[in-house]
């Protein structure tokens, strides 16, 4: 099983190693001095051995040759290079990250979620530092007034940063005002900006490094917020003002409010539909750089019949719910192509993709089904979810590091 999710998803991430100090010995004082010298320079021989990554070489420039080799072929060499590849220096690659509920009955039907990262090489999931306090306690996923759905927790993934933008809290408010950040590579949770009209059940995408928001609601319907659009671009900077949320040009009608949608980057576009699944709905494209919308061509909406998501906003991917195939999008041809049909993917509640794995939440929230379409044919595994959790939300981000395990 380890062999296989490390070589179907080629996302290693961290794993912990520990020294043991030696045995000590019962014999006498002199005995006990001359073991514990023996073992002092033996500590220390091993510490210059584990400082040195390659013989001979500078580790600065040791780390650039070895940045060149797989991270799970330096990890079973030696405790050093296992230590190097969660090195905040290291170059990082890949994981997945998933936002999970517990399955235990909550109070007043508030839930208590868990945000983890997945270790495919110990087959272990590791958990990640908790969010600002009273967090949990404003993301409502359930209610006895929808009995038979969830209510959606909308997150993006930007710039290896995971990015909560909306949720529903008690009494149907808005749950957030300001977007919450994850960064893997410092392990810290942050802010963004204030939203300029705080939503839910609402269109969020991203487009290179700018985070888009679209219709929706507040705490309750009003045509403003469900035709607005705004963006928050994370490289912008100005003045002593870092971050901020521009508004744009409005959609046409309220009609993408009536379910928490993707808008998925697109080759400089956004596209979305306003409808999961099967039903008939009505798609539309955003150009990012002309801020201008588009009709969603007939092929491309006629087969959006689950979650999407675009392979390094190159090439489109949707699950189809009700088959549990998985299509690739042919924008020459205006139709979608099949790469694999599987019963894991019946229901699939939502997809992350990145070099060549495309991951789908499987519709029970209890694993992950990992499908590698670069192989031909594809391969599938599945990363199952904790004991007593079920997922919520999936992301691909670079893996935790490590700033403890220090290579000098």
């Amino acid at each position: 099983m380890r062999t296989l999710l490390s070589t179907i998803l080629d996302f290693p991430t961290t794993t912990t190693t520990s020294f043991t100090s030696a045995g000590r010995s019962s014999a006498k004082r002199p005995k006990l001095n001359n073991l514990l010298k023996a073992e002092k320079e033996e500590d220390h021989n091993h510490h210059i051995q584990q400082q040195a990554l390659l013989p001979d070489l500078p580790d600065h420039v040791a780390q650039l040759c070895l940045s060149l080799v797989p991270p799970s072929t330096l990890y079973s060499v030696c405790h050093s290079w296992r230590q190097l590849i969660y090195d905040p220096s290291f170059p990082p690659f890949l994981s997945l990250y998933a936002l999970f509920e517990t399955t235990e009955p909550q109070p007043q039907a508030l839930n208590s979620f868990q945000f983890c990262s997945f270790d495919p090489i110990s087959c272990d999931w590791k958990h990640l530092p908790p969010p600002p306090p009273g967090l949990n306690s404003r993301f409502l996923l359930r209610h006895p007034s929808f009995i038979s759905r969830k209510l959606p927790i909308q997150s993006v993934a930007v710039s290896g940063k995971l990015i909560f933008l909306a949720a529903t809290a008690d009494q149907f408010q808005p749950a957030l005002s300001k977007p919450l950040i994850f960064d893997p590579i410092t392990k810290q949770w942050a802010h963004g900006p204030s939203i300029l009209k705080p939503r839910r059940w609402c269109a969020a995408g991203a487009s290179r490094t700018t985070v888009f928001v679209a219709s929706g609601i507040g705490s309750h319907y009003n045509t403003d917020v469900a035709r607005s659009v705004d963006k928050w671009d994370l490289n912008f900077q100005s003045g002593k003002q870092e971050w901020r949320w521009e508004k744009m040009r409005n959609l046409k009608d309220g009609k993408f409010s009536r379910d928490a949608i993707e808008a998925v980057g697109w080759r400089g576009k956004l596209c979305m539909v306003n409808v999961k699944g099967d039903a008939a709905k009505d798609g539309t494209i955003y150009d990012v750089e002309t801020d201008s919308w588009h009709d969603m061509p007939e092929g491309m909406l006629a087969g959006w019949r689950g979650p999407a998501a675009a392979m390094e906003e190159e090439t489109i991917y949707v699950v189809d719910e009700s088959k549990g195939s998985l299509k690739r999008y042919d924008q020459f041809r205006d139709s979608w192509a099949e790469v694999v049909e599987n019963e894991m993917l019946k229901g699939a509640q939502q997809i992350a993709v990145a070099r060549g794995k495309v991951c789908a939440l499987r519709a029970d929230g209890g694993g992950i089904v990992v499908v590698d379409v670069a192989a031909s044919p594809a391969r599938l595994c599945v990363v199952d979810a904790p004991p007593g959790l079920q997922g919520v939300a999936i992301h691909i981000l670079p893996r935790l590091s490590q700033q403890e395990i220090q290579t000098k």
